[in-house]
């Protein structure tokens, strides 16, 4: 198995490559949404608003599994399985960091007024790096 510092799953989680976050809905059917990612103290990090589908999914039943893939060949990939923890405490500065990140600003440009930002931390319990070509 893998692990987050293995070079190959670093070179992904270094550059600004996007994620897919799937979780599991009420019904048990599997909803996913692509995302912003980065690593915090070893850790993946996802960030949303609160009452948005996956982090009220991930309050109900905090599995995750997170694929972030290479921007330039999707067949480079990392699948992070594991269980996710929410916070709102620093939620908003980190969507600024991502979007400095992601879009090259200093401030998340589509914050809505009413929204509160939230931030998971997902501690793995599987990671599995596949790259071809």
């Amino acid at each position: 198995m893998a692990s987050l510092d293995d070079p190959g799953v670093r070179a992904l989680l270094d550059k600004p490559n996007h994620a897919v976050v799937s979780t599991f809905n009420e019904d048990g059917s599997i909803h996913s949404t692509v995302v912003w990612v980065d690593v915090q103290d070893g850790r993946l990090a996802v960030n949303s608003a609160v009452g948005r589908t996956w982090p009220s999914n991930l309050e109900r039943d905090p599995r995750v599994t997170v694929m972030v893939y290479d921007e330039n060949n999707p067949y480079d990939y990392v699948e992070v399985r594991g269980t996710a923890r929410g916070s709102t405490e620093g939620a908003d500065a980190h969507i600024d960091r991502l979007a400095k990140r992601y879009l090259g600003v200093d401030s998340y440009p589509f914050r809505t007024p009413d929204e509160q930002r939230i931030s998971y931390v997902v501690e793995p319990t599987r990671v599995r790096h596949q790259k071809q070509r």
